[in-house]
C-alpha cells in the first residue's frame, strides 16, 4: 500500500511538471506571436510613411508650370485678377494674364486660341456657338443703376429706368430731381454689362446714350463727374464716388441678389474650349471652384456659385 502511494505521488508530480512546461511553452508562444505582430505593424507603418514621403515628392515634382490667358468682360477684371494672384501664389512657376475689352471678346479669343479662358458677364449668345465651349458660372452679380451724388434722386422704379434709357423721360424734374436734362451713360456694344442691362430692362437696340464708355471704371468716372448723369455698373464696383439707387424699393446687395429680391442681376461666366485637356486651364478652373476660390469671389462682392452651372 505504501509503495502504491509513492508511485501515485510520482505520477502526480510528473503531471504537474508537464502542465507547468505546457503553460510556459504557451506563454512563450503567445509572446512570440505578439512580438511578431508588433514587428509587422512597425514595418507596415514604416512602409506607409515611406510611401507618403514618396507621394509628396512625386506631387512636388509634378507641380504646375506655364502660362494661361483670361480675357473678356471688364466687369470681371477685379475678381479674376484676385483669383489669378492667389493661384500664382500657390504655383510659383505659373503665370496668369488677365485682360479684356468686353464680354464679346471672350468667345472669339478662346476660339482663336488667343486665350484659354473667356470671361463673360452675361450668358453666351446663340451666335457665339455655345456648344463649342464648356461654361462655368462662378457667381451672380447685381447691376447697379448709378447717379451722381448730387442728383437728388436715390430711388426709381424699373419702369422709370427703362423710360429714361429709351429717351422717354428726359428731365430730372419728372422723377423728383432738378430741372436739368438727363444724360445716359452706357457701355459699348460688346459689353456684357450693357447686354444684360438692356435685356433685363427690355430696351435692347432702342437704348439712347449721351456717352458710351469701354469699361466699368470709365462709366463710374463719367457719372461721378456729371451731376446730370445716370449709368449702370457692376455691384462690386460701387463706391462712395457715386450713388447706387434703390430699384423698385430694393437696395442692390449680395443678400438681395442671392435672394432674387434684386432682379437686375446677371451671371459671371468663364468659358473654355469644350472638353479641353489643357492641364493648367483645368487646374485654374478647379481652383476657382475650390473653397478658397469661392471665398475670393464672395470677398469681391459677388454671390458665389459653387455648383458651377
Amino acid at each position: 500500500m505504501k509503495k502504491s502511494k509513492i508511485i501515485l505521488s510520482v505520477i502526480l508530480t510528473s503531471a504537474m511538471l508537464l502542465s507547468t512546461a505546457a503553460c510556459t511553452n504557451t506563454s512563450a508562444s503567445t509572446s512570440a506571436t505578439t512580438a511578431g505582430a508588433e514587428a509587422t505593424t512597425a514595418a507596415a507603418t514604416e512602409a506607409s510613411e515611406t510611401e507618403a514621403v514618396t507621394s509628396a515628392s512625386d506631387t512636388e515634382a509634378a507641380s504646375l508650370s506655364g502660362s494661361i490667358t483670361l480675357t473678356g468682360s471688364t466687369s470681371m477684371a477685379d475678381v479674376t485678377t484676385a483669383l489669378a494672384e492667389a493661384f500664382m501664389a500657390a504655383n510659383s512657376d505659373v503665370t496668369v494674364s488677365v485682360g479684356g475689352n468686353g464680354s464679346g471678346e471672350g468667345p472669339t479669343a478662346v476660339t482663336d486660341g488667343a486665350a484659354q479662358i473667356g470671361l463673360l458677364s452675361r450668358n453666351l449668345k446663340d451666335t457665339e456657338n455655345p456648344d463649342t465651349f464648356d461654361k462655368y458660372i462662378i457667381g451672380f452679380d447685381g447691376i447697379s443703376v448709378i447717379v451722381n451724388t448730387e442728383a437728388g434722386v436715390d430711388t426709381l422704379t424699373s419702369e422709370q429706368v427703362s423710360k429714361i434709357f429709351k429717351g422717354e423721360i428726359t428731365n430730372w424734374k419728372d422723377i423728383g430731381g432738378a430741372d436739368a436734362a438727363i444724360q445716359c451713360i452706357g457701355r459699348e456694344a460688346a459689353s456684357g454689362t450693357r447686354g444684360a442691362f438692356e435685356e433685363l430692362m427690355e430696351i435692347e437696340d432702342i437704348a439712347v446714350y449721351a456717352e458710351e464708355q469701354n469699361s466699368t471704371g470709365n462709366v463710374k468716372q463719367a457719372v461721378s463727374a456729371n451731376p446730370n448723369a445716370i449709368g449702370y455698373v457692376s455691384l462690386s464696383s460701387v463706391d462712395e464716388t457715386i450713388t447706387a439707387i434703390k430699384l423698385d424699393g430694393v437696395v442692390a446687395s449680395e443678400e438681395t441678389v442671392k435672394s432674387g429680391e434684386y432682379t437686375l442681376q446677371r451671371p459671371f461666366v468663364m468659358i473654355a474650349k469644350a472638353g479641353t485637356a489643357d492641364e493648367l486651364t483645368n487646374a485654374f478652373l478647379n481652383f476657382v471652384f475650390s473653397d478658397e476660390g469661392m471665398q475670393i469671389v464672395l470677398d469681391d462682392g459677388i454671390v458665389p456659385n459653387p455648383d458651377k452651372t
